[in-house]
């Protein structure tokens, strides 16, 4: 275990070894942690248990550290099975526990595991007393999946908070203050980008919500990762910026290429652009990992995205991305398509339109060039790289 507060201790599972999760949605190359709690008051309660894969190591911890026979009660924040996976081998040894949750993490847990145990389903205001702490129930609906919940104990002043304000980054040490932080801004702000960003105006509300809660906060104990100890109320601040149509000061580039030719074009609008001081930041979709590309197209303020045409269309990892960015619900941003062709000459129209069905905004026509662009047509380009600028 691992002493968070007086009263709570951590008790979940390092994974070092992850490099991908949810399949293929995020690579997580630092790896990732399942973060389980356990409160020790007058009541011994057991906050969400970790992915199947550890159970083993986990139970042993459990029964080392506490005893599974000594838990009175279990909370289960979600039931993703990265949070709530192991919960069926603890109720085989302690088919007697109640399991507090949310009306619809009675519904989950009963889809997974199909058993009928005691549930106690609790809303937003309800609260619990298990000793010398309140625990008050605040729902969380959608951050990420319906049944989320969010709990704050009330003597010892930490948020258990469940998937909000995580990151996938295993570490040496479990706090915020004993680790880089400039990684784990990048590592917080890479799991918002890819897996919380189609939420962001139900984070939005929630954090309002929260806020006329006035909770005194002193710790924030997220799901996976790194425990916001430190200024905990950094992570909510950055939250309120990066659920507000977030963007930084820079344009990113992303094409994939056949021949050379777009990746020539690529070069030319960037060009332009530094010409007229926008900086700029260029990627090989073919050769760059996805979730970063996903976290780039985020905190960008203008996408600039080409492709070859290749059968009437567009590469595979163009076709992915722009999948991937319709599906995370970006806003405020600019955009321009590009790409070269030999014959037909599709693509660049085909990025434009699904940059415009993913309601991002335009900032001129497409620009196509024709087999191996001339130098005369790459200076043209670099002009349309400084119009961008301006």
């Amino acid at each position: 275990m691992v002493k968070v507060t007086e009263r709570v201790s951590w008790v979940g599972v390092k994974d070092w070894d992850l490099r991908l999760f949810h399949g293929h949605e995020l690579s997580t190359f630092n790896g990732s942690t399942y973060n389980s709690y356990l409160i020790k008051d007058e009541k011994t309660v057991l906050v969400d248990t970790v992915w199947p894969p550890h159970a083993d190591q986990y139970l042993e911890r459990l029964e080392s550290e506490v005893g599974i026979n000594n838990i009175d009660m279990i909370i289960i924040n979600h039931m993703e099975p990265d949070h709530g996976g192991t919960l069926g081998k603890i109720m085989e040894l302690r088919p007697d526990l109640p399991i507090y949750c949310s009306v619809k993490g009675q519904e989950s847990i009963k889809a997974y595991f199909h058993k009928d145990w005691n549930f106690i389903p609790m809303k937003t205001g309800d609260t619990l007393n298990i000793g010398k702490n309140t625990i008050t129930f605040v729902e969380m609906r959608m951050i990420h999946w319906p049944d989320s919940m969010l709990l704050y104990l009330s003597e010892d002043k930490i948020v258990i908070s469940s998937d909000a304000f995580g990151q996938h980054f295993c570490t040496q040490s479990l706090f915020n203050d004993e680790v880089d932080e400039c990684v784990l801004y990048q590592e917080a702000i890479k799991y918002y980008a890819n897996i919380l960003t189609p939420y962001s105006k139900v984070i939005n509300r929630k954090l309002e919500e929260l806020e006329k809660l006035n909770l005194n906060i002193e710790v924030i104990a997220p799901a996976h990762g790194v425990i916001w100890r430190k200024n905990p109320m950094q992570i909510i601040e950055a939250y309120k910026k990066w659920s507000g149509n977030y963007s930084e000061d820079y344009a990113v580039i992303i094409y994939d290429t056949m021949y050379d030719s777009t990746r020539k074009i690529a070069l030319s609008l960037e060009q332009g652009l530094n010409n007229k001081g926008k900086k700029v930041k260029l990627f090989n979709a073919s050769i760059t990992d996805l979730s970063n590309l996903i976290t780039e197209m985020y905190k960008a303020d203008t996408l600039i995205i080409g492709s070859s045409t290749v059968n009437n269309g567009i590469l595979a990892s163009i076709e992915v991305l722009l999948h991937e960015l319709g599906s995370h619900k970006l806003c405020n941003k600019d955009f321009m398509a590009f790409g070269s062709y030999g014959w037909s000459g599709e693509s660049p129209k085909h990025i434009h339109q699904k940059l415009i069905d993913a309601k991002l905004n335009p900032l001129r026509d497409p620009v196509s060039v024709n087999y191996n662009p001339s130098a005369e047509a790459l200076a043209e380009i670099v002009k349309i790289g400084e119009q961008l600028a301006k």
